[in-house]
């Protein structure tokens, strides 16, 4: 029986090596110059909707003042933050809009980043969330690629988890990475977006209407993306590693389970059965493997730490691209799997029992307007 567990865990460690896919953005050299890329003659917008961002906002502004391609113009919109959000925006000079009162049937970021773009004079839209860090570099490799793939990008950035709280969030960002990574959403008809770092072209995103076509949806990011799928422009997904960063949750572990609640469940409905199929497997695999730890005084114990060993070090293959977690929690993987359960159970009671998802002090119903 025990040969039949470790083969079951091998294959989930296998669908994850099939799911996973090293899509980096090329980084453009330093000697290369904006020019030779193509992008001189397009005005970049930099639009960024923030809520109680003081913390994350100087980080961003700060790097954005960096870039080798600056951008024409950086847009933040203060969706009525309680902290010093709008001060520290206007301290860096860039245009800050205050967000008008939330209409019936709007989200709240989605209607902040509508009124960035209303505001914006850019031919190239750059959607940034108030945590993300960009290396020196990074706008104009973005836009750079954005070029060579057309249509519209997203990139999942490299999480830098600090605190122990953070770092629990290992196995939903691995999940987070297969299903933006995976083969089989290639050609998805649902194919989503990562709402952390997005760049679209003014006329494509026009063309769908913007963020007024899913402005009831929780799922802003994912279901944007299969506008734009429906209106035959090209959805192409990369991994931050090297040049795009984000510190997720630093307020605390509450923020930390409501932002990855909100759309735990809900975001399982957008994916090819294939990709759902292998990610079940993996996590089952997961779960099998974490079992070795309760029967280290039996027969089973050597074959099932080979089990452990081999998520293990799976973790930290997967790591160097996806996240800064440290030692432990790759070695202690079953404290963030039981996390990532804890995550699942509670965000399918707010979906199915409550109708409702909480984030940054905002009820949001499951396909209806913010509270």
């Amino acid at each position: 029986m025990w040969m039949i567990v470790l083969g079951f865990i091998i294959t989930g460690c296998l669908s994850g090596f099939i799911l996973f896919r090293k899509n980096t953005v090329p980084i453009l050299p330093n000697s290369e110059s904006v020019a030779h890329t193509g992008l001189s003659p397009r005005k970049v917008s930099v639009i960024i909707p923030a809520r109680n961002e003081e913390q994350n906002l100087p980080v961003l502004l700060e790097s954005l003042q960096a870039q080798s391609a600056p951008p024409y113009e950086i847009i933040v919109v203060d969706d009525f933050s309680e902290d010093q959000t709008r001060a520290i925006a206007q301290q860096y000079g860039v245009r800050v809009i205050v967000n008008s009162a939330l209409p019936e049937g709007w989200t709240g970021k989605s209607w902040a980043v509508w009124n960035g773009y209303l505001h914006a004079a850019g031919d190239v839209l750059v959607f940034l969330d108030a945590d993300i860090r960009l290396q020196p570099h990074a706008l104009a490799s973005l836009l750079h690629v954005r070029e060579r793939f057309k249509g519209v990008i997203s990139v999942v950035p490299y999480h830098h988890a600090e605190r122990m709280y953070e770092k629990l969030a290992l196995i939903l960002n691995m999940l987070g990475i297969f299903a933006f990574t995976s083969m089989f959403e290639r050609h998805n008809p649902r194919k989503g977006l990562y709402g952390s770092c997005i760049i679209a072209l003014r006329e494509d995103y026009e063309r769908i209407n913007g963020h007024a076509s899913v402005k009831s949806e929780v799922l802003d990011d994912l279901l944007i993306g299969s506008k734009f799928m429906a209106a035959s422009i090209p959805v192409t997904n990369f991994i931050g590693h090297g040049l795009v960063s984000f510190r997720m949750y630093p307020s605390g572990i509450r923020s930390e389970i409501e932002g990855f609640s909100k759309g735990a469940v809900l975001s399982t409905a957008t994916l090819r059965p294939w990709t759902t199929i292998l990610i079940a497997i993996w996590v089952i695999g997961l779960l099998a493997s974490n079992v070795g730890i309760l029967v280290t005084h039996t027969s089973w114990a050597v074959p099932m730490l080979i089990g452990y060993g081999l998520y293990m070090a799976q973790l930290f293959y997967f790591m160097r691209y996806v996240g800064r977690f440290g030692i432990a929690i790759p070695v202690l993987h079953v404290i963030s799997t039981l996390f990532f359960i804890a995550v699942m159970l509670y965000s399918l009671y707010q979906v199915v029992v409550v109708g409702h998802v909480r984030w940054k002090g905002r009820l949001v119903r499951v396909g209806g307007r913010g509270e």
